[in-house]
C-alpha cells in the first residue's frame, strides 16, 4: 500500500479496528467475566462520551495527524531514521517499539507529576473495570499524549506504516488490557511474558498507591519488567479488590460534567502525588 493510500485509509482502518475490538471484547467480558462490575449502561455511556469529546478537542487543538506528519517529514528526510538510512522493515519495528516505550515513560510521568496526575486521575477514578475504561481519558490528557506522539514521530522520522501500526497496537492494547475477561490460567501464564494482560493491568487500577504505580505498559510487558515496575498480582483477589480512587467514589463524582471538571479539583489524592 502506498503512503497516499495509507493516509487516505487510516481513519477507516482505525475506526473499523476500534469498533470491532470494542464489540468483540465487550462480548468476551460478558461471556467470561472476571469482576462483572462494569455493566451499568450509564457508566459506560459516560466513558464513551469522554473519548468522543477528547477526540474532537484534540482535532481542534492539534489538527495534524501522526501519519500525515510522518509522510511529510519522510519526504524531507527529517529524523533519526532518515539519518541512519537502514532497511525499512527494521526501521518500522524499531519505531513501533520506541513509540511504545515513550508511551510507557509518559504513563509513569503522569503518575509522578501532580499537575499531570490531575488529568490522568480521571482514568483512575472509575470504580469499575471493563473495556470502556480503556477509552476513559480526560481531553487534556489526550491532547498531551497526541503532542508527545507527534514530537516523537518527528524526532525519529518514523515511517507512515510504523505510525499506523503503532496507533493500532496502542488502541488495541488500551481496550484489551481493560477488558473484564478472565483468561484461562494456561493462556495467562504464557501471555504475561509477552504482553500486558487484563489481569496484570487490573493491578494498576487498585486503590493501593504502590499497586497503582506499577504495570504501566499498554501493550508489551517488557518495559515494566526492564524498569522494575512489574507487579504480578495485587494483595487482594483481583475479582473483589476495590478499584478507583478514594476521593472520587461518590456517584456524583462519576458524572460526565464532574469528570471534565476533575483536573481542577484539589484533594487528598492530588496532594499525595507531591
Amino acid at each position: 500500500m502506498t503512503t497516499a493510500a495509507l493516509i487516505a485509509w487510516e481513519p477507516a482502518l482505525r475506526g473499523a479496528a476500534f469498533v470491532t475490538l470494542l464489540i468483540g471484547l465487550a462480548l468476551a467480558e460478558r461471556l467470561r467475566p472476571c469482576r462483572g462490575d462494569g455493566k451499568p449502561a450509564a457508566r459506560q455511556a459516560v466513558n464513551l462520551a469522554l473519548v468522543a469529546i477528547g477526540t474532537l478537542f484534540t482535532r481542534a487543538v492539534l489538527p495534524v495527524v501522526g501519519i500525515g506528519l510522518a509522510a511529510e517529514l519522510r519526504t524531507r528526510g527529517v529524523g533519526l531514521f532518515a539519518w541512519l538510512d537502514g532497511p525499512e522493515p527494521i526501521e518500522v519495528v524499531a519505531a513501533v517499539l520506541l513509540l511504545d516505550l515513550v508511551i510507557y515513560l509518559q504513563h509513569r510521568v503522569l503518575h509522578r507529576v501532580p499537575l499531570l496526575w490531575r488529568a490522568h486521575r480521571v482514568h483512575h477514578s472509575d470504580v469499575a473495570f471493563d473495556v470502556t475504561l480503556g477509552v476513559r481519558f480526560h481531553p487534556f490528557e489526550i491532547v498531551l499524549s497526541q503532542a508527545l506522539k507527534l514530537a516523537t514521530i518527528a524526532l525519529l522520522g518514523a515511517a507512515p506504516l510504523a505510525v499506523l501500526l503503532f496507533e493500532l497496537v496502542l488502541q488495541g492494547g488500551a481496550l484489551f488490557t481493560h477488558t473484564d475477561v478472565a483468561l484461562p490460567a494456561g493462556w495467562e501464564r504464557v501471555l504475561r511474558w509477552w504482553i500486558v494482560t487484563p489481569s496484570l493491568h487490573r493491578v494498576h487500577h487498585s486503590v493501593q498507591r504502590d499497586e497503582t504505580d506499577s504495570n504501566f505498559g499498554f501493550s508489551v510487558v517488557w518495559w515494566d519488567r526492564l524498569f522494575g515496575t512489574y507487579r504480578a498480582a495485587p494483595r487482594q483477589a483481583e475479582t473483589t479488590m476495590p478499584i478507583g480512587l478514594a476521593d472520587f467514589r461518590a456517584p456524583q463524582a462519576q458524572r460526565l460534567g464532574a469528570l471534565l471538571w476533575q483536573p481542577f479539583v484539589t484533594g487528598a489524592v492530588e496532594q499525595s502525588r507531591a
